[in-house]
């Protein structure tokens, strides 16, 4: 786990409640956001990689609580369609 907090001159940094002590400091605001989104991008393709699940496993899973039955049913068709 961690944090971030804004430096006194503006910058920006983290603080690891892991190893109790900061990580990464003075960055900008720029710098911050290119980190989330270079921990997302290899979120993301450990997903791909690892935990892409059959698509069966959608329609066995569908409960039809906040979407009518009917209007998955239509989804589907646009989804198998080669």
């Amino acid at each position: 786990m961690s944090f971030i907090a804004r430096q006194k001159n503006g910058l920006l940094c983290r603080f690891s409640t892991v190893i109790d002590t900061v990580s990464d400091y003075n960055m900008t605001d720029e710098e911050y956001i290119e980190m989330c989104a270079q921990k997302a991008r290899e979120e993301a393709q450990e997903t791909l990689k690892h935990s892409l699940r059959p698509f069966e496993e959608v329609k066995a899973s569908f409960v039809p609580t906040n979407m009518s039955r009917d209007e998955f049913n239509r989804i589907l068709k646009l989804m198998e369609k080669e």
